[in-house]
């Protein structure tokens, strides 16, 4: 098999099926993918990716957020979201691949913490990737 190569999302991903892949995660809808695409070219938001073996479609992604805290000396937490493998590309390692990418970003860009939310059905897969449980989510949508 050939090494899995985790990078930054490209203009050209929207080609390569990235909503598509997204949609299998969330409701994503049209949006401005090229207007999106520039806000976050320079951080603080670091959407990953894997492309499939030929090039030509995204097969995962995840996306680490930095928020700038007052909080730990003025540190930086992670948040992760949005983690996705495309369900045709699941059982090949590439969700821990991804995992791990955002979180050695997140260790690179000085967070102090990283976190992330899941489902219960996959928080033994976030466990085995080195995550722990820690309090609860709470959440109101508009």
């Amino acid at each position: 098999a050939s090494p899995i190569t985790v990078r930054r999302l490209r203009a050209d991903d929207d080609r390569k099926g990235f909503r598509a892949l997204l949609s299998q995660l969330t409701t994503v809808g049209e949006g401005d993918f090229k207007r999106r695409f520039r806000a976050i070219a320079d951080g603080p938001e670091y959407v990953y990716v894997i492309e499939s073996a030929c090039g030509t479609r995204v097969v995962a992604s995840g996306t680490l957020l930095l928020e700038r805290k007052f909080t730990r000396n003025c540190g930086t937490c992670g948040h992760i979201e949005d983690v996705v493998v495309d369900s045709n590309e699941r059982g090949k390692d590439l969700g821990r691949v991804i995992i791990e990418a955002l979180t050695k970003a997140a260790e690179f860009a000085g967070c102090y913490k990283v976190i992330l939310d899941c489902s219960e059905a996959n928080a033994g897969f976030y466990e085995r990737c080195g995550y722990v449980r820690k309090e609860i989510q709470m959440a109101k949508y508009f």
